[in-house]
């Protein structure tokens, strides 16, 4: 395995001279917030102290970097450490930006924040340092957040577990057996974990709303083209960037920060009316709300996650919402011969620019195992299938628009099982078992990356063995705003916040 001490040096090297510009005033931070008062605090708590002078930015980072210390070595969440970076922009001016002051991690994955390593998850990346700064970062920065390091992800967001030969395993701050889940497991673990209240993720088929089903968390996928790609990537089919967070507001809020399109962008999605924090702090008229058990798959649904869902119905009726069951319009077979392909020429497109990058073909021995033999299978596949595909994928978001002229939201279970053992979804080993096991983790989640819909998981269940469930809301296409809505209602009434793990 690599060493990510290496790397972590490397990349304090990069900074060594800002850092030692700064050493009398880093040296000098107060250190005076309790961990016990920080765990209270959700981002948009941390700014305002920050704001009115309560609390210092770089006194909130020693406690974000202290809990990290403290549980990283157990949750392995965090991969990069930048905190001499984070130290430097915390002692400096800071950006009056809604979320100043307040810590933050971003993705080891797509996430370039330049002088930084971004791995992907992946051996062949490992030497990765970003010659740019993505867009979205760039928004991060001038909402206040200081960035403290980068997230566990599995390779290419690959599976819907944080394992890689590269780092190890990501475990769950509920049960340390279990996975945090993928690929934005690393963030997940970290805010469940304690070390900060909001990370950043993406979600190409379930990678924001699997980890914060995993791990007790709300997370909200935005619509396609909701928050930009860029700048060297302008629009992506099926991934999408934002968080997982403690609050809804906080995810609320940070949404506010990084929407809107970028010069270049086609793919855009609608404006909404208002703000969305302020959709969050709004309860929603009646709904319409149809009820999903059966995934895509077909496959069985744990006993939990029915009970999670169907649990999750009653309480929304007793809000006024109308219920009723449904089933998706979607013939399975269709779906995923689509989305295969698809998915198939992003990893194709990545490996090979690496390769331009290098001046290298890739090797057995730079991906996993499984990511290498998807390789070898779909490294040929033609311009025909991509968009036979593309097609595909382009009738069943029609189809699943029509059903939402009826249904306001669809509800159904985030996974269709509780979290999954660590080694079940590892993408370093045989096909067989693991596909046996992959094939439902992202069965209710994957249909709206493909329709672009957004998509959020709520955390309102918890399994006997104490392990959390989330229940899943589906939102048309633009109307992030009404699901903000019913998750500041369902907060109210089922609240999750100080529901932590003893980590």
């Amino acid at each position: 395995m690599d060493d990510p001490s290496r790397r972590t040096l490397i990349k304090q090297g990069l900074l060594a001279a800002t850092t030692a510009a700064l050493a009398p005033a880093l040296r000098s931070a107060p250190t005076g917030v309790s961990f016990a008062d920080y765990q209270q605090w959700d981002a948009l708590d941390i700014a305002e102290r920050v704001r009115s002078g309560d609390v210092s930015a770089q006194e909130v980072l020693e406690v974000a970097i202290a809990r990290a210390n403290a549980v990283n070595p157990t949750l392995n969440c965090i991969v990069e450490t930048l905190y001499d970076r984070a130290r430097a922009v915390a002692a400096g001016p800071l950006p009056d930006g809604p979320f100043r002051g307040v810590p933050f991690l971003l993705k080891d994955l797509g996430m370039m924040l330049e002088g930084t390593v971004t791995t992907e998850g992946s051996r062949f990346f490992r030497d990765n340092v970003a010659d740019y700064t993505s867009t979205v970062v760039t928004r991060y920065q001038a909402a206040g957040l200081v960035i403290m390091g980068k997230t566990h992800s599995p390779e290419f967001g690959g599976t819907g577990s944080s394992e890689s030969i590269l780092f190890g395993d990501t475990r769950n701050p509920w049960n340390l057996a279990h996975s945090a889940g993928g690929s934005s497991g690393g963030a997940a673990a970290a805010v469940a974990g304690g070390i900060l209240p909001i990370a950043n993720a993406t979600d190409g088929g379930g990678s924001i709303r699997i980890p914060a089903s995993a791990c007790g968390l709300f997370g909200m996928k935005p619509s396609r083209g909701r928050v930009p790609a860029g700048p060297r990537t302008l629009s992506s089919i099926m991934s999408v960037t934002h968080a997982v967070s403690r609050s809804v507001r906080d995810s609320a809020a940070l949404l506010d920060a990084t929407s809107g399109p970028e010069p270049g962008q086609t793919v855009i999605a609608p404006p909404p009316a208002g703000s969305f924090l302020q959709a969050a702090q709004q309860a929603p008229g009646r709904l319409r709300i149809g009820l999903v058990t059966t995934p895509l798959t077909h496959t069985p649904v744990h006993a939990e996650c029915i009970s999670a869902a169907r649990n999750a119905a009653t309480l929304c009726s007793g809000l006024g919402h109308a219920v009723e069951e449904v089933a998706l319009p979607v013939d399975p077979r269709r779906f995923f011969a689509a989305f295969g392909p698809i998915m198939a020429a992003g990893t194709v497109e990545r490996i090979r620019a690496r390769e331009r990058a290098l001046g290298r073909e890739v090797t057995e021995n730079d991906l996993e195992p499984l990511i290498w033999e998807r390789y070898q299978a779909d490294r040929n596949n033609s311009a025909e299938q991509l968009y036979a595909a593309m097609q595909d994928i382009e009738r069943i978001t029609r189809d699943v628009a029509l059903l939402q002229e009826t249904y306001d939201v669809l509800l159904s279970p985030t996974l269709t099982s509780p979290p999954a053992k660590l080694g079940e979804l590892s993408l370093n080993q045989e096909k067989a078992p693991y596909e046996q096991a992959a094939i439902s983790v992202s069965a209710f989640t994957s249909l709206f990356n493909a329709t672009g819909q957004p998509a959020m998981s709520v955390p309102l269940h918890w399994s006997a063995d104490g392990l959390p469930i989330g229940v899943m809301f589906a939102g048309r296409y633009g109307e992030e705003a009404l699901l903000f809505q019913l998750a500041g209602q369902l907060e109210k009434a089922a609240p999750w916040f100080n529901r932590l793990p003893k980590v």
